[in-house]
């Protein structure tokens, strides 16, 4: 079967593997038709993804077709196009035992830490295929980056008529505008791309965006914590009459903006960090005490999400109509990789056709 392998950093390679052995109990063999491309897969290619070896198959957002399944109690059979949920937890450990799959202490995620989708045919567990009755197959692969915002939104338990904003609209922050928007918020899209914020303001309907000013260039060691734009913070008084938003998502990856997120904040509000970034954060602690903000985690995304997600797309909810802007056969994957993360590309979802 044609499989494309990320030999080292900057290198894919197209070879032939053998096909996967039969499915066993509890499994399912998967024709794999879409992969969409995400942060992971670009930091892997760069050589900056952390628990990552080489060689590695990557791909993780997967819209599948069912080619063999065993009996099973949901109704799956061959034929059936899935979105794949690619967390492989173990089931054991104590988030697990919690129902907190999506923070499994043995967590081996598809394309990271185990080889991924970029390939013809995946044998996946059972439990890990999320059935659609009228999505397509590229809708299917988007359900998994959607995921990691609707668990972000799911986390901070957003109430309708709350003011959320989203720092950072990557496919990532756009899903979680997308959920903060379903959960009935009025949602601020911040960030430094002009671009990106129109999208977000003629495609989903975001009323309120604010362009924030990239920042100068450090002047000697820094004092503390960066400090929010002064711009940035009139802005956000003047749209919550001075109330400031009750919910802040980070999904930048960057440590700086992260740091920024508590002056943004509403009093007795809350901050959740989508993104993660290999550095430490800091904060002021009477500041954070005196305001008692509460600060959220939140990693990948759980069944439900699934399932949630192909129940509100399946109900033209969350349109996702406008997010694939790049896609190549898998045959043409080695040539256009880097051209579609160069800035003048203007790529907010690529995806691979096998």
């Amino acid at each position: 079967m044609k499989t494309i392998v990320l030999e080292k950093p900057g290198e894919f390679r197209l070879c032939d593997t053998p096909a996967p052995a039969r499915p066993g109990a509890d499994e399912a063999l998967v024709r794999v038709h879409r992969v969409g491309i995400c942060g992971t897969d670009i930091h892997a290619f760069r050589g900056r993804q952390p628990y990552f070896k080489y060689p590695r198959i990557v791909g993780h957002e997967l819209g599948v077709e069912i080619v063999e399944v065993g009996a099973n109690d949901r109704g799956l059979k061959a034929g059936v196009l899935c979105a794949v949920e690619p967390y492989m937890n173990c089931g054991r450990c104590i988030a697990c035992r919690r129902g907190k799959t999506n923070c499994c202490v043995n967590m081996r995620v598809l394309g990271v830490h185990i080889d991924g989708g970029m390939r013809e045919l995946l044998v996946v567990p059972v439990r890990k295929l999320h059935p659609a009755a009228s999505l397509t197959v590229d809708q299917l692969a988007l359900v998994e980056p959607l995921g990691i915002g609707a668990h972000a939104v799911q986390r901070a338990q957003l109430e309708a008529g709350e003011t959320a904003l989203v720092v950072g609209t990557g496919p990532i922050g756009m899903g979680a505008i997308q959920f903060a928007q379903a959960a009935g918020a009025r949602v601020i899209a911040l960030d430094v791309n002009e671009k990106r914020l129109q999208f977000c303001r003629e495609r989903l309907k975001v009323e309120h965006i604010i362009c924030e000013p990239l920042p100068a260039a450090p002047q000697g060691e820094p004092a503390g914590p960066p400090a929010p734009h002064p711009e940035t913070l009139k802005r956000l008084a003047e749209l919550t009459g001075g109330d400031m938003p009750t919910a802040v998502f980070d999904a930048t990856g960057n440590a700086e903006s992260m740091m920024k997120a508590f002056g943004y904040v509403a009093s007795g509000g809350r901050i959740v960090f989508i993104g993660v970034v290999q550095a430490d954060i800091t904060f002021s602690d009477p500041d954070f005490n005196k305001r008692e903000v509460t600060l959220f985690a939140t990693r990948n995304a759980a069944g439900d999400d699934f399932r949630r997600i192909i129940a509100l797309m399946e109900a033209g909810r969350i349109d996702t109509t406008p997010w694939i802007t790049h896609r190549a056969r898998y045959d043409e994957l080695s040539a256009r990789f880097a051209g579609w993360f160069e800035p003048q590309a203007g790529t907010l979802k690529a995806v691979v056709e096998f």
